[in-house]
């Protein structure tokens, strides 16, 4: 299967073919500029990255405080979240992203998701 052309790439095929025509070659040059500078750029975090950082960081703490497992109802009473400010949903997504972080670990009790601060083993570890 072949791979697919980039913008950039399918921009120099075309000035390629219309080398003669100095206003298009000038126009493609243009659009090649303004894509080397899309890419270069440097992207700063949105609002929502950065509220979210400030929620894992109450979630870690409300963890590390708590010594006992917490399921998702638990971590949101401890972080004083409401439904207006957190969904499970939301939580869920959040812990997950901890999880990746390995900062939190996820253990399951009669089918039911409990969370505590520590690292997951690795898949060669858990013995399964």
């Amino acid at each position: 299967m072949a791979t697919k052309m980039t913008k950039k790439e399918m921009f120099a095929a075309i000035r390629e073919m219309v080398i003669d025509n100095q206003a298009m070659v000038d126009f493609i040059d243009n659009e090649i500029e303004l894509l080397n500078r899309k890419s270069s750029a440097k992207r700063k975090p949105t609002a929502k990255q950065l509220e979210n950082e400030k929620f894992k960081a109450e979630i870690v703490k409300a963890l590390t405080e708590g010594d006992t497992l917490m399921n998702t109802a638990d971590i949101c009473e401890a972080c004083g979240f409401t439904s207006d400010t957190m969904s499970n949903q939301r939580l869920t997504h959040l812990l997950t992203a901890l999880r990746k972080e390995k900062k939190v670990r996820r253990e399951y009790v009669k089918r039911k998701a409990y969370f505590t601060i520590g690292a997951e083993p690795d898949e060669n570890e858990k013995g399964e």
